[in-house]
């Protein structure tokens, strides 16, 4: 491209043209981290003369700080990469020339600075305030999805429902177009994943941690907590308190989530074999009059009533207890941390027995500290191998009753001792406990499983549940409710 053509980009151009221009540009920075000065220079003409800020096209700026000189621009990122699927190739005959427009270009100039700032991550040491940034674009990237911030990441994300897997659109995105989850979870939620557990890592962690003000910058991540976990027995003082402090703001942000899912999912049916309780919050006043109009005295305008009738509120509860064994190996932290919380809250409900068991070659019982998930992944110690083996034998004797028990196997099943394993869960199974074997339990639904359980899970019956973690709950619901 010469000098001359990029300096009259802004009028010589056609849509089409600037559109590839903008684009053209995003790959050569995600590719290249110099600038090439025509492609600049074109870019610069283009976003200008569509009345963009010119920091756009600047790397070091932050999605968060555009937005706050430029609110207007807020709405145009909520669902702006969200495609419109109802829109066939003959639904709009002038659908080629609309695409063509300057709304496009526009649109152009937000997803290529939105999809620069979480791509292009550069390399060499990173602060926490770099990290922070990081998480923040991310999240922007998560709203012009259509998705709530930390959805795609496996983080907290939003409690709603409404798209595959549970993810709930957030944008407008124009004309009501949903996105295609069940793509964009799977192939955009581990990508980003990995790219922040990347700058994780390349963080001097335990000088940030050791300095508050560093400290106080860091956005709790699954990540994040992640390293936390694996170097808590390495710190001390001012960065291990830090480091919990950290730790306990994700846990309650999760806890948040999770607790609302919960509550909508655990409502048991009307238990009509007890006798409404005959206080005044439960007089059903409609029923009361409709039963008693017979009484109704037209000459004194006066109905008189001989019987009051009350709402019965009692719910079945049926004693249960809930066993939930999870894999602590490196590849299921994020089940870990999620199971863990998860397993907390269903403890704080009544006529529920909850018993943890977390496991890599050796298990150990957490059922004291069920309660309190901060203080549970606290004891636990991640990585290692896998032996399920040595988890059974602390699971086997908690059950009592095996029809009144449900056992939750959380891991990958990638097992040292696969035979003896799967004998000891296909006994279960026979006994009468409700087995559910879960191969992940993520907000963006990855991981992967041992074919050679998932076959055999499938062959009797307890096919592995694998996705999003609200995909458990519900599970637990038909058992519990």
């Amino acid at each position: 491209m010469s000098e001359r053509q990029s300096d009259d980009q802004g009028e010589a151009l056609p849509h089409d043209n600037r559109r590839q221009v903008l684009y053209w540009r995003l790959l050569a920075r995600l590719f290249d981290p110099e600038e090439q000065p025509a492609l600049e220079r074109a870019g610069l003409a283009v976003v200008e003369d569509i009345g963009l800020p010119a920091a756009l096209l600047d790397p070091q700026a932050s999605v968060d700080s555009i937005v706050q000189r430029h609110p207007e621009l807020a709405a145009e990122f909520d669902g702006l990469m969200v495609t419109d699927e109802d829109q066939g190739p003959d639904a709009d005959p002038d659908g080629e020339a609309a695409r063509a427009g300057a709304a496009e270009v526009r649109r152009a100039a937000l997803v290529s600075k939105v999809l620069l700032n979480v791509f292009s991550t550069g390399s060499g040491a990173v602060s926490a305030g770099q990290l922070s940034r990081w998480q923040s674009d991310a999240g922007w990237l998560e709203r012009a999805l259509g998705c709530a911030p930390g959805d795609l990441r496996g983080g907290r994300g939003s409690g709603g429902s409404g798209g595959p897997g549970g993810v709930a659109p957030t944008g407008t995105g124009g004309g009501g177009r949903t996105p295609d989850l069940s793509r964009l979870i799977p192939a955009i939620g581990p990508e980003l994943g990995a790219l922040e557990a990347d700058l994780v890592k390349r963080m001097h962690l335990r000088e940030v941690l050791a300095d508050p003000k560093l400290a106080a910058r860091l956005t709790p991540s699954m990540s994040l907590v992640e390293q936390l976990l694996r170097d808590k027995n390495n710190l001390s003082g001012v960065a291990l308190a830090n480091a919990k402090n950290l730790i306990r703001r994700f846990v309650d942000e999760v806890a948040d989530v999770l607790r609302t899912q919960v509550e909508k999912a655990t409502v048991g049916a009307i238990d009509r074999s007890v006798p409404p309780k005959r206080v005044f919050r439960n007089l059903d006043l409609d029923r009361t009059i409709w039963k008693n109009l017979t009484n109704y005295s037209p000459e004194e305008e006066r109905l008189y009533v001989d019987r009051l009738y009350y709402r019965h509120t009692a719910r079945k509860t049926t004693p249960q207890r809930l066993i939930v064994v999870v894999d602590q190996s490196g590849s299921m932290v994020d089940s870990m941390v999620n199971c863990t919380i998860l397993a907390s809250i269903f403890a704080g409900l009544p006529k529920v027995d909850v018993h943890l068991i977390a496991y890599d070659t050796q298990a150990l019982d957490l059922t004291p500290w069920v309660h309190d998930p901060f203080e549970t992944l606290l004891r636990t110690q991640l990585g290692g191998g896998t032996d399920g083996t040595v988890a059974m034998a602390l699971a086997e004797p908690k059950i009592a009753e095996p029809r009144n028990t449900v056992v939750v196997w959380i891991s990958d099943f990638y097992e040292w001792r696969s035979q003896p394993l799967f004998d000891s869960m296909a006994a279960l199974h026979r006994s009468g406990v409700k087995f559910i074997p879960v191969g992940s339990v993520t907000s963006s639904g990855r991981g992967s499983v041992n074919p050679w359980f998932r076959e055999r899970f499938k062959d009797q019956g307890t096919p592995v549940l694998s996705g999003h973690i609200r995909k458990l709950v519900q599970e637990l619901k038909t058992f519990l409710g």
